[in-house]
């Protein structure tokens, strides 16, 4: 991904999606968007694009 890319997407970053991707924040316990989100598919980096991980591969760790 060439810098003027990377650059347009991180402008479109809310505060916290920003923190998280980029400066190794977190969110708060159960207040993520995708805290109740089931739908099947590919989870993809926000920045990027790149494919991260499955949604056969989430599990509920009970820890938010």
């Amino acid at each position: 991904m060439d810098q003027e890319k990377k650059q347009a997407a991180l402008a479109k970053l809310t505060p916290t999606q920003y923190a998280v991707t980029q400066e190794a924040a977190t969110e708060r316990p159960f207040t993520g968007k995708y805290d109740h989100f089931d739908q099947p598919g590919i989870y993809v980096d926000v920045v990027s694009g790149e494919p991260l991980f499955s949604s056969l591969d989430k599990y509920d760790a009970g820890c938010g």
